[in-house]
């Protein structure tokens, strides 16, 4: 049976889904409000930004530091990237 996530979760089943595969609260939670949502579709291609693999180091360090990424200062480039993808 599905547990009642309160207002703040609008499809319950893809949250607890997302979050069995390892998807951390915050993802789940959005992923799963966006799919319940009729005017949004995440599972399209998004906007046209570059791939990670295209950006700076210091792009990718900026872009981290929005997203509160922990440790990054002592990440190289690949790790800024798995990092980011994660979050």
């Amino acid at each position: 049976m599905t547990k009642d996530h309160g207002n703040s979760i609008k499809d319950d089943e893809t949250y607890e889904a997302l979050r069995e595969d390892g998807a951390s609260k915050e993802k789940a939670a959005r992923i799963a409000n966006a799919q319940a949502s009729d005017s949004q579709s995440p599972s399209e291609k998004g906007g046209a930004a570059s791939p990670y693999e295209d950006w700076t180091k210091d792009a990718l360090y900026e872009r981290a530091q929005e997203l509160e990424i922990s440790g990054r200062s002592d990440m190289n480039k690949a790790e800024l990237i798995k990092a980011l993808r994660n979050s």
